[in-house]
Protein backbone atom coordinates (compact mmCIF):
# COMPACT_ATOMS: atom_id res chain seq x y z
CA UNK A 1 0.00 0.00 0.00
CA UNK A 2 1.62 3.05 -1.07
CA UNK A 3 0.55 6.06 0.38
CA UNK A 4 1.40 10.17 -0.75
CA UNK A 5 1.12 12.84 2.18
CA UNK A 6 0.17 16.35 0.45
CA UNK A 7 1.82 18.63 2.38
CA UNK A 8 0.76 21.86 2.52
CA UNK A 9 2.62 23.23 5.55
CA UNK A 10 6.22 25.44 5.90
CA UNK A 11 7.90 26.37 9.10
CA UNK A 12 6.33 29.63 10.65
CA UNK A 13 9.21 29.41 13.24
CA UNK A 14 12.85 27.97 13.07
CA UNK A 15 12.44 26.06 16.91
CA UNK A 16 10.20 23.85 14.94
CA UNK A 17 12.76 22.42 12.83
CA UNK A 18 13.16 19.67 14.97
CA UNK A 19 10.27 17.84 13.75
CA UNK A 20 10.91 18.03 10.21
CA UNK A 21 7.66 19.00 8.59
CA UNK A 22 3.95 17.95 9.08
CA UNK A 23 4.17 15.78 6.87
CA UNK A 24 6.34 13.30 9.01
CA UNK A 25 4.49 14.01 11.71
CA UNK A 26 1.35 12.52 10.15
CA UNK A 27 3.18 9.60 8.68
CA UNK A 28 5.13 8.41 12.29
CA UNK A 29 1.17 8.62 13.66
CA UNK A 30 -0.45 6.67 10.92
CA UNK A 31 2.51 4.11 9.96
CA UNK A 32 1.71 2.54 13.49
CA UNK A 33 -2.02 1.72 12.76
CA UNK A 34 -0.97 0.96 8.87
CA UNK A 35 2.21 -0.75 9.56
CA UNK A 36 1.72 -2.59 5.57
CA UNK A 37 2.15 0.84 3.90
CA UNK A 38 5.23 3.04 3.07
CA UNK A 39 4.93 6.83 2.24
CA UNK A 40 5.87 9.28 0.28
CA UNK A 41 5.84 12.77 1.76
CA UNK A 42 4.86 15.77 -1.51
CA UNK A 43 5.96 19.46 -0.31
CA UNK A 44 3.23 21.22 -2.32
CA UNK A 45 4.07 24.32 -0.07
CA UNK A 46 7.27 24.59 -1.17
CA UNK A 47 6.56 24.24 -4.86
CA UNK A 48 6.50 20.17 -5.42
CA UNK A 49 4.34 19.03 -8.62
CA UNK A 50 1.35 17.14 -7.61
CA UNK A 51 1.92 13.16 -8.29
CA UNK A 52 0.37 10.97 -10.93
CA UNK A 53 -2.21 9.74 -9.32
CA UNK A 54 -1.80 6.31 -10.55
CA UNK A 55 1.43 5.96 -8.64
CA UNK A 56 -0.40 6.01 -5.32
CA UNK A 57 -3.28 3.62 -4.05
CA UNK A 58 -4.39 6.84 -1.91
CA UNK A 59 -3.84 9.88 -0.39
CA UNK A 60 -3.63 12.16 3.24
CA UNK A 61 -4.27 16.04 3.11
CA UNK A 62 -3.00 16.88 6.41
CA UNK A 63 -3.01 20.91 8.36
CA UNK A 64 -1.39 23.82 7.27
CA UNK A 65 -0.78 27.50 8.56
CA UNK A 66 -2.97 29.13 6.21
CA UNK A 67 -6.85 28.70 5.20
CA UNK A 68 -8.93 27.70 2.35
CA UNK A 69 -9.55 31.81 1.17
CA UNK A 70 -5.83 32.11 1.29
CA UNK A 71 -4.20 32.30 -2.66
CA UNK A 72 -1.25 30.52 -2.18
CA UNK A 73 -0.07 29.99 -5.52
CA UNK A 74 -0.64 25.94 -5.16
CA UNK A 75 -4.48 26.60 -3.34
CA UNK A 76 -6.52 26.62 -6.94
CA UNK A 77 -4.53 23.59 -8.35
CA UNK A 78 -5.33 21.63 -5.04
CA UNK A 79 -8.57 22.44 -5.46
CA UNK A 80 -8.67 20.79 -9.11
CA UNK A 81 -6.26 17.91 -7.97
CA UNK A 82 -8.72 16.91 -4.75
CA UNK A 83 -11.56 16.36 -7.31
CA UNK A 84 -9.37 14.39 -9.61
CA UNK A 85 -8.68 11.95 -7.15
CA UNK A 86 -12.75 11.84 -6.07
CA UNK A 87 -13.77 11.24 -9.74
CA UNK A 88 -10.57 8.69 -9.69
CA UNK A 89 -12.38 7.10 -5.95
CA UNK A 90 -8.86 7.51 -4.37
CA UNK A 91 -9.30 6.85 -1.01
CA UNK A 92 -8.51 10.72 0.51
CA UNK A 93 -8.05 11.55 4.56
CA UNK A 94 -7.75 14.78 5.66
CA UNK A 95 -6.78 16.59 8.74
CA UNK A 96 -7.42 20.07 9.91
CA UNK A 97 -6.70 21.95 6.63
CA UNK A 98 -7.30 19.06 4.87
CA UNK A 99 -11.02 18.79 6.54
CA UNK A 100 -11.54 21.91 5.73
CA UNK A 101 -10.08 21.87 2.14
CA UNK A 102 -11.81 18.91 1.35
CA UNK A 103 -15.33 20.03 2.20
CA UNK A 104 -14.57 23.56 0.07
CA UNK A 105 -13.43 21.69 -2.90
CA UNK A 106 -16.35 19.47 -3.05
CA UNK A 107 -19.37 21.65 -2.60
CA UNK A 108 -19.57 22.89 1.28
CA UNK A 109 -17.98 25.88 3.23
CA UNK A 110 -14.95 26.59 5.29
CA UNK A 111 -14.17 29.39 6.78
CA UNK A 112 -12.92 31.25 9.86
CA UNK A 113 -14.98 30.47 12.89
CA UNK A 114 -15.10 33.56 14.82
CA UNK A 115 -13.81 31.70 18.35
CA UNK A 116 -10.00 32.87 17.65
CA UNK A 117 -7.62 30.49 17.97
CA UNK A 118 -8.12 26.97 19.53
CA UNK A 119 -5.21 25.09 20.52
CA UNK A 120 -4.63 22.37 23.29
CA UNK A 121 -6.76 19.53 24.17
CA UNK A 122 -10.48 19.10 23.01
CA UNK A 123 -13.34 16.68 23.80
CA UNK A 124 -15.23 15.08 20.31
CA UNK A 125 -17.90 12.39 19.96
CA UNK A 126 -17.06 10.36 16.80
CA UNK A 127 -19.49 7.86 16.68
CA UNK A 128 -20.60 7.66 19.77
CA UNK A 129 -17.27 7.21 21.33
CA UNK A 130 -15.95 10.55 23.18
CA UNK A 131 -12.03 11.63 22.48
CA UNK A 132 -9.91 13.73 24.26
CA UNK A 133 -7.60 14.90 21.08
CA UNK A 134 -4.70 17.62 19.77
CA UNK A 135 -6.66 20.71 18.07
CA UNK A 136 -5.06 23.94 16.60
CA UNK A 137 -7.16 25.84 14.45
CA UNK A 138 -9.22 29.23 13.80
CA UNK A 139 -11.31 27.94 10.81
CA UNK A 140 -13.74 24.97 10.60
CA UNK A 141 -16.25 23.40 7.67
CA UNK A 142 -19.38 25.73 8.32
CA UNK A 143 -21.50 23.80 5.76
CA UNK A 144 -20.70 20.33 4.91
CA UNK A 145 -21.08 19.20 1.25
CA UNK A 146 -23.66 18.03 -0.16
CA UNK A 147 -24.22 14.21 0.58
CA UNK A 148 -21.42 14.33 3.50
CA UNK A 149 -22.44 12.83 6.33
CA UNK A 150 -21.53 14.46 9.52
CA UNK A 151 -19.79 11.45 11.87
CA UNK A 152 -18.03 13.53 14.23
CA UNK A 153 -18.86 16.99 16.67
CA UNK A 154 -17.66 18.95 19.75
CA UNK A 155 -19.70 21.76 21.67
CA UNK A 156 -17.59 23.84 19.81
CA UNK A 157 -17.43 22.59 16.28
CA UNK A 158 -20.75 20.55 14.84
CA UNK A 159 -18.87 19.06 11.69
CA UNK A 160 -15.69 17.96 12.69
CA UNK A 161 -15.26 14.48 11.14
CA UNK A 162 -17.10 13.82 7.52
CA UNK A 163 -17.52 10.67 5.43
CA UNK A 164 -17.92 11.11 1.43
CA UNK A 165 -19.94 8.90 -0.63
CA UNK A 166 -16.87 8.58 -2.66
CA UNK A 167 -13.81 7.58 -0.15
CA UNK A 168 -12.63 10.16 1.36
CA UNK A 169 -12.80 10.91 5.62
CA UNK A 170 -11.55 14.38 7.35
CA UNK A 171 -11.78 14.98 10.62
CA UNK A 172 -10.91 18.64 12.28
CA UNK A 173 -8.43 17.76 14.77
CA UNK A 174 -5.11 16.31 15.32
CA UNK A 175 -4.28 12.90 15.35
CA UNK A 176 -1.14 12.79 14.71
CA UNK A 177 0.11 15.91 17.05
CA UNK A 178 2.19 14.77 20.45
CA UNK A 179 2.03 16.75 23.31
CA UNK A 180 5.99 17.90 22.65
CA UNK A 181 5.04 19.67 19.38
CA UNK A 182 1.70 21.60 20.64
CA UNK A 183 3.53 23.10 23.38
CA UNK A 184 5.99 24.24 21.35
CA UNK A 185 3.11 25.23 18.91
CA UNK A 186 1.84 27.34 21.93
CA UNK A 187 4.85 29.29 22.12
CA UNK A 188 4.79 30.50 18.68
CA UNK A 189 1.71 31.01 17.84
CA UNK A 190 1.45 33.11 21.26
CA UNK A 191 4.76 34.76 20.46
CA UNK A 192 2.66 35.91 17.44
CA UNK A 193 0.46 37.50 19.38
CA UNK A 194 -2.38 35.04 18.79
CA UNK A 195 -2.95 33.69 22.47
CA UNK A 196 -3.37 36.14 25.30
CA UNK A 197 -1.44 34.96 28.37
CA UNK A 198 -4.88 33.32 29.82
CA UNK A 199 -5.38 31.77 26.45
CA UNK A 200 -1.85 29.99 26.70
CA UNK A 201 -2.46 28.80 30.50
CA UNK A 202 -5.91 27.35 29.51
CA UNK A 203 -3.96 25.63 26.41
CA UNK A 204 -1.21 24.34 28.44
CA UNK A 205 -3.01 22.99 31.39
CA UNK A 206 -5.52 21.82 28.61
CA UNK A 207 -2.82 19.00 27.81
CA UNK A 208 -2.81 17.63 31.24
CA UNK A 209 -5.91 15.63 30.03
CA UNK A 210 -4.73 12.64 28.57
CA UNK A 211 -4.71 12.22 24.84
CA UNK A 212 -7.04 9.53 23.07
CA UNK A 213 -3.96 7.87 20.75
CA UNK A 214 -5.54 4.57 19.27
CA UNK A 215 -9.44 5.60 18.10
CA UNK A 216 -8.80 7.31 15.21
CA UNK A 217 -5.83 5.94 13.81
CA UNK A 218 -7.72 2.80 14.01
CA UNK A 219 -10.17 4.20 11.97
CA UNK A 220 -7.96 5.76 9.28
CA UNK A 221 -5.84 2.62 9.01
CA UNK A 222 -9.83 0.42 8.57
CA UNK A 223 -10.74 3.47 6.23
CA UNK A 224 -7.65 2.75 3.69
CA UNK A 225 -8.01 -1.31 3.96
CA UNK A 226 -11.47 -1.38 3.73
CA UNK A 227 -11.04 0.65 -0.17
CA UNK A 228 -7.84 -1.04 -1.07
Amino acid sequence: MRLAILDCATWVDPSLDKYKSIGALVENWLKRFLPEASFDIIPVAYGAEFPDPSDYEGFVLPGSEVGVYDDTPWMRPLEDYLRLLRDLRKPLLGICFGHQMMAHSFGGRAAKAGYGMCVGRRRFSVQDTELDVSVMHQDQVLTPPPNAKVIGASDYCPNAVIAYDFPALSCQFHPEYEDDFVEDCIGVIADMGALSDLEVADAHYSLATPKDSVFFGEMAAAFFRKHL
